[in-house]
């Protein structure tokens, strides 16, 4: 099978600073070790956005850096949280499309990936405009392979109502460019939630995760502000076949006792 990792919301803040009472740094650098040692041998790894905290220049920086740690190919998108304008400053290697949107193509075992920009500065849910769904839809259109979407935001709602408020704010744009397609998409993988969300929309089977420092607190009722948590951090561990794709949800943190199972 094909290997490949998928982190999400890493939410770095200048060196040496706290956010939420933890040190992002720190923890992804051992969310970073843990795949090292327990999936170098994965072909990439993407990360799905909020790379940044705030867009602070200094945590692209240490992004570089930990990411240039893996020994394979890393494919980052863009968050809300993040500053396209800095992140492009630290990566300029990360493709663009025509318009300077941070979207691109991948090839991923047998499958096409294609990966979005749902970053809008100044706000905190996704926008998928024209323009860039035009792209996808053009890429869509180029060839009938099967098809492994990345984005940030999800478009949907998954019944945590603080965090539906600030999803996609208008999937119609996506939903059209999707349009017919919706078969080839064999997997959605998204972030921005916090939390270990499986599901399908349209018939598109969805996956998100937990981030690599804090998360959102599972609360499906109405409040008026998004609860967080300390629950452990992880990273997604995703094996793709000719007719699977799989994925297995690590909690690189976890130290409890292991032992064999009995048949």
């Amino acid at each position: 099978m094909f290997k490949f990792i998928h982190i999400t919301d890493t939410h770095l803040v200048a060196q040496g600073q706290a956010l939420y009472g933890l040190d992002p740094y720190r923890r992804l650098a051992r969310c970073i070790d843990s795949v090292i040692a327990e999936h170098g041998d994965a072909a990439l790894c993407v990360v799905t956005g909020d790379l940044a905290d705030t867009g602070h220049p200094d945590a692209y920086r240490q992004l570089a850096q930990q990411l240039g740690r893996l020994p394979m190919p890393v494919f980052p998108i863009l968050g809300n949280h993040d500053s396209r304008e800095r992140f492009r400053a630290h990566f300029p290697q990360v493709p663009v499309d025509a318009n300077g949107f941070v979207q691109y193509e991948v090839a991923i075992g047998g499958y096409r990936g294609l990966f979005l920009d749902t970053n809008e500065p100044g706000v905190s849910h996704g926008v998928l405009c024209e323009q860039r769904a035009q792209w996808l839809a053009e890429r869509l259109a180029q060839s009938d392979e099967p098809v492994l979407l990345f984005m940030h935001h999800p478009a949907f709602a998954l019944g945590i109502p603080s965090m539906d408020r600030i999803a996609l704010l208008d999937p119609a744009p996506l939903r059209r460019a999707l349009q017919g397609q919706e078969q080839r998409i064999r997997h959605l993988f998204f972030g921005h939630v916090h939390r270990p969300i499986f599901g399908s929309w349209l018939g598109i089977p969805y996956s998100t995760l937990r981030g690599t420092n804090h998360q959102v607190a599972l609360r499906l009722d109405d409040t008026p502000k998004i609860g967080g948590s300390h629950e452990p951090p992880q990273y997604g561990v995703v094996l793709l076949g000719e007719e699977t794709v799989t994925v297995h949800v690590h909690d690189f943190l976890d130290r409890s006792e292991r032992f064999w199972l009995g048949e």
